[in-house]
């Protein structure tokens, strides 16, 4: 475990006829006002037959065992892959500091990843600085803040009355999160801050694998944590912690995991990036339909992939909520996979808001080129192709905007102001 506050300074098939692919990729126009299916100049070109074979067949994809993981799964168990002229091979990985290290060195060809780890190292705060990719968006929602059963015994199940205890009582308040620079540090660090708690200096912050959260909390390692489901549902299931706050409640519609890979790999591998990139927007799309749910949740929990009980995965996967106080809710803002293609676009505002958030807390000591970073990384050129071949739709804007729990409003236009913004920050 890391010390208090670590300071870390394209495969494809061959391509159908013209008129084919275009009747395929316009298929999807006219579905919304709000999206737009082709990207520039696809009306105008196709690829010559043969072309786009895969550089590579066979693709290594590593994951951590999180519910989220489900579409690299699905896409390998179902045979979205083979459609693609690819092989998925799932890689289980125990940590998010193996699945960076392997990327970076090559035993990885791409990963399941928490977005803000892949900035991380593409800016050298996260490991080794290493150009990095991002493919595409795998989910939306579906985290969770959990705080231990002592901490309710003191009569603390919110936000205020957690920050209420700090000061009337205070002690080394322990909470973890699973990499220094990723979504969860992120989420937990934002809801900390809401409700006047500043985690750089008012409590302890320290780095657990996911799957070993729920362990830690039983034998009283920690007040709280932030993770991927279905370890919050888990920690209800043992009994030795509750939820406290979703983190869709932090942000409706957050970006949470990404396909990644590094960028020599894509300039290596395009045709093979393409590929990987469809093959799971199907698996995305196939996810979110809500017959399919239940299913997806059986697969999942096999011990070679989730290795958790069926209906803790299956619970939160189809959005019924409990929050282990006495609570149940359905929530409309489960995790989403696909959302006909919204959850997927990797919007360049996404990428920026985890960098105002590294400078923000310390991680990074000077504001970077915002928008010229989340350029490099994102790959939305190679999206949008992947995108026509899958027949999906995607949005008309890189940037979206959205408004967090302390009411201030992201939308990418001034990440540097944003990030100086905050009260409470390193």
């Amino acid at each position: 475990m890391d010390s208090k506050r670590t300071s870390i300074n394209t495969s494809l098939p061959a391509v159908p006829e013209r008129r084919d692919f275009l009747k395929g990729a316009l298929s999807v126009m006219g579905s919304t006002t709000l999206l737009a299916a082709l990207p520039a100049g696809i009306a105008t070109s196709a690829w010559a037959a043969g072309s786009d074979k895969p550089e590579k067949t066979e693709v290594r994809v590593g994951f951590i065992p999180l519910t989220d993981c489900a579409s690299v799964i699905v896409a390998s168990k179902m045979g979205f892959d083979k459609k693609y002229g690819i092989t998925i091979v799932p890689s289980k990985e125990a940590s998010w500091a193996a699945v960076r290290d392997k990327m970076v060195n090559g035993e990885l060809d791409a990963a399941h990843v928490l977005y803000g780890l892949m900035y991380g190292v593409h800016l050298g705060i996260g490991g080794p600085k290493k150009d990095m990719a991002v493919l595409m968006t795998l989910n939306q929602n579906g985290q969770g803040i959990t705080l231990s059963n002592q901490l309710k015994a003191k009569g603390v199940t919110t936000g205020p009355a957690l920050a209420k205890l700090i000061k009337a009582e205070p002690r080394e308040y322990t909470f973890a999160q699973t990499f220094p620079t990723g979504t969860h540090a992120m989420w937990l660090y934002y809801w900390l801050a809401a409700h006047g708690v500043n985690p750089m200096s008012d409590v302890k912050t320290i780095v657990v694998p996911p799957p070993q959260m729920v362990a830690n909390m039983r034998v009283d390692n920690m007040d709280g944590y932030c993770v991927g489901e279905p370890w919050n549902a888990r920690a209800i299931a043992d009994n030795v912690g509750f939820t406290v706050a979703t983190t869709q409640q932090i942000w409706a519609g957050h970006p949470e995991k990404v396909l990644g890979t590094t960028g020599d790999w894509v300039k290596q591998n395009p045709n093979t990036a393409r590929a990987l990139t469809a093959a799971l927007l199907e698996a995305s799309r196939y996810i979110d339909d809500v017959k399919n749910r239940a299913s997806v949740a059986k697969l999942i929990s096999d011990k070679a992939y989730v290795n958790a009980p069926e209906p803790v995965i299956e619970g939160r996967f189809l959005g019924a909520y409990e929050d282990g106080l006495g609570k149940k809710w359905q929530d409309p803002n489960l995790m989403k996979f696909f959302d006909e293609g919204k959850v997927n676009f990797p919007y360049l505002s996404d990428g920026m808001w985890f960098l105002t958030q590294h400078k923000r807390w310390g991680l990074l000591k000077t504001d970077p080129d915002y928008l010229g970073v989340a350029k490099q990384v994102n790959q939305i050129a190679l999206y949008k192709e992947a995108a026509a071949l899958a027949k999906v739709a995607v949005p008309r804007s890189d940037l979206r905007s959205a408004k967090l729990i302390d009411g201030v409003v992201w939308d990418g236009k001034d990440p540097k102001g944003y990030a100086a913004s905050f009260k409470i920050r390193a």
